[in-house]
């Protein structure tokens, strides 16, 4: 089989967005929540419906932590403690939109 100038151009096009994508994807820049005391009702509020060991392994997989359920925590301990939120810093009623949770420990 060969290869034409247009089948060429279709190759260095797919290599360009190619690379366009692999450029633009890099290391997450957010950061996780902690697993501390003080972040330790925000995990149990988000891992409070989570299966055990035991349960099958489709449940499991698909099992979602209630990140609404754990948010409603985030603003007032954190205007109670008064840790102040950097310049540009989005609404803080949705932080773990941006903010993730680590994986639940077994």
């Amino acid at each position: 089989m060969k290869m034409d100038k247009r089948d060429m151009a279709f190759v260095a096009l797919i290599a360009v967005v190619l690379g366009v994508v692999i450029s633009l994807t890099g290391k997450e820049k957010t950061k996780t929540v902690p697993q501390d005391e003080n972040h330790h009702i925000v995990y149990q509020a988000a891992y409070a419906g989570a299966p055990d060991a035991n349960a099958s392994f489709v449940r499991r997989m698909f099992f979602k932590p209630d990140k609404k359920g754990a948010e409603t925590y985030c603003e007032p301990c954190h205007k109670a403690r008064n840790v102040r939120f950097p310049p540009n810093h989005p609404p803080k009623n949705r932080c773990l939109f941006c903010h993730k949770l680590q994986p639940q420990q077994p």
